[in-house]
């Protein structure tokens, strides 16, 4: 996970050797998500995005692709990798609504485009996902192809399994409510606990690091509007004066304007390269609780209850092979496709286990350098501010330390 402002890149020229025709070109996908543009009006209003591929990769169409897509389309993309990588950490998206008043704000729509082109860019360099279909989709598809894979997936053309899935879990459900099943059992193991707990305080530091973060931006920027208001009136009342007491005022308001400019560009500063990488990072491990761990959750669930039931229907096997021998050989045939299901899901848990260990030792990889260089940029930052402002008053001292001797 990296910062708003970085993106894959095409990989340097491996150096040739001596009589070499040209040098080899590693493989690489670079995406932008860029240009914004408000599309229709009132309710049915809506942001644009040009999205601009550039690749090498030869299941490709070809070295550059642009393409119109909204926010709906990025949303399309998440929820099919959801669907179908399980165990792997999805990115999140940034929120889908704001405040009708502030959703068409130029500070809005940068922060949701550069959090659009980390979510997308996040994609293209996983090592699974990037091979996915449904990003090729994504990143080629004209609006016409684009929009009907929409339609098809997202619930105007059900895929028939669909709808029989949807009436399996439903069914399941009513028979849990009827037969008062006691709570489904969870998996609990040392490792998984540690985890989850992990996963939980991570989520709680985060936020308040966030909160904290966005009470710095709005300090910053109420201090920045208050310097500007007393710029003027401290030219105001230096003017009153007149003679010496005018031109120093003057000169501390003009300090005090030029002050209010840079606390204000601090305050965006710390917005889009330290808040918001904040914010990601919640969202990033929301999205993990939400969406994986509960992924992992049904898994286990499902393979616990599939080995129950096998077990269950084992002991009852043995019985009815010599207690009524005709019913057996039924009896026998459901029970390998039970066993079969039983595996199967045993399988399915265990896969989403190893990814999960994978995904996290990648995540904290990703966020120990994402963290740091958002702090390191924080305090850069401040470090900067603090030298100007420094600088700005100690300029004017001797000025006033003149007046007030006089």
């Amino acid at each position: 996970m990296i910062s708003p402002e970085r993106s894959p890149s095409q990989s340097p020229r491996s150096p040739a050797g001596p009589g070499a025709a040209a040098a080899a070109v590693a493989p690489f996908l670079s995406i932008s998500v860029t240009d914004p543009v408000k599309m229709g009006t009132g309710v049915q209003a809506y942001i644009s995005y040009r999205v601009i591929t550039k690749t090498n990769l030869p299941e490709f169409e070809g070295p550059e692709k642009i393409v119109i897509r909204r926010y709906s389309d990025f949303e399309w993309l998440h929820d099919r990798l959801a669907e179908k990588y399980k165990g792997i950490f999805i990115p999140p998206l940034p929120e889908k609504n704001a405040v009708e008043k502030f959703r068409f704000s130029k500070e809005f729509i940068e922060l949701r485009r550069q959090a659009l082109d980390l979510f997308v860019n996040r994609i293209a360099s996983h090592p699974e996902l990037k091979q996915s279909e449904v990003l090729r989709v994504f990143l080629q598809a004209d609006e016409e192809k684009m929009d009907r894979a929409r339609s098809y997936e997202t619930g105007i053309f059900k895929k028939p399994a669909d709808f029989l899935q949807m009436f399996k879990d439903v069914q399941s459900k009513v028979s849990d409510v009827v037969l008062g099943k006691e709570k489904p059992v969870e998996e609990s193991t040392p490792e998984y606990e540690k985890l989850k707990n992990y996963i939980f305080e991570l989520e709680n530091h985060l936020a308040e690091a966030q909160k904290q973060a966005y009470r710095l931006v709005k300090r910053h920027r109420e201090l920045g509007q208050s310097l500007a208001e007393f710029g003027k009136a401290i030219k105001l009342l230096g003017a009153c004066e007149g003679d010496v007491m005018e031109k120093v005022f003057s000169e501390v308001g003009s300090k005090s304007e030029m002050l209010s400019i840079k606390l204000q560009r601090e305050a965006d500063n710390l917005l889009f390269n330290f808040e918001e990488p904040l914010k990601d990072y919640v969202r990033a491990v929301q999205s993990i609780k939400q969406a994986t761990m509960m992924d992992r959750a049904n898994a286990f669930r499902q393979h616990f209850d599939l080995d129950q039931e096998r077990k269950y229907k084992e002991l009852n096997l043995e019985k009815l092979k010599f207690m009524n021998p005709e019913k057996y050989a039924e009896a026998e045939s459901e029970f390998r496709e039970l066993k079969a299901d039983s595996e199967e899901a045993t399988k399915k848990f265990e896969h989403i286990v190893r990814l999960m260990n994978e995904e996290h030792a990648r995540f904290q990889e990703e966020k120990t350098a994402d963290i740091g260089l958002a702090f390191h940029e924080f305090a850069k930052g401040q470090a900067k501010l603090a030298k100007d402002i420094a600088d700005a008053w100690r300029s004017v001292l001797p000025k006033l330390e003149a007046c007030s001797t006089s």
